[in-house]
């Protein structure tokens, strides 16, 4: 009964949600919205913080990275380090490539107000039909 009131509750919060995006009326000048800038160090900082405090991280490195190194490996740390590294590297190249990406969609949709305002609404959309298909679902 406790989960059936919940998932009413999520559905009807989502489709709530869905609605408000596609009905939105922003008093959009059309201009481009311009962001505060932030130092390099506060990015940095931040960025660095949240990936030491991530749990998740931890956990990769504990369960999954230990089953490639080979037990009779003179050097297990030298071994773990290095697969770390390789981690590491991957990690950093591909969110370099989302936040490029994310940067060029960003300033695409910030130059066309339109564009943003489809997206809104196809998102809003995307709520009001997840919103539904939670308060159908058994």
């Amino acid at each position: 009964m406790a989960n059936h009131i919940v998932r009413m509750a999520g559905a009807a919060y989502l489709t709530y949600l869905g609605l408000r995006m596609v009905f939105h009326r922003s008093g959009n000048t059309g201009h481009p919205v311009e962001f505060a800038r932030e130092s390099h160090w506060a990015i940095y900082r931040s960025g660095f913080l949240t990936n030491l405090l991530n749990p998740k991280v931890a956990l990769f490195f504990v369960a999954f990275l230990p089953q490639f190194v080979a037990p009779s490996a003179e050097s297990k740390i030298l071994a773990f380090v290095f697969l770390g590294g390789v981690f590491m590297r991957t990690g950093t190249i591909w969110c370099l490539v989302l936040a490029w990406f994310g940067s060029a969609v960003s300033r695409r949709l910030r130059e066309n107000p339109s564009a943003g305002a489809r997206l809104r609404r196809a998102s809003g959309a995307l709520f009001v039909g997840l919103g539904v298909k939670l308060a159908v679902s058994k």
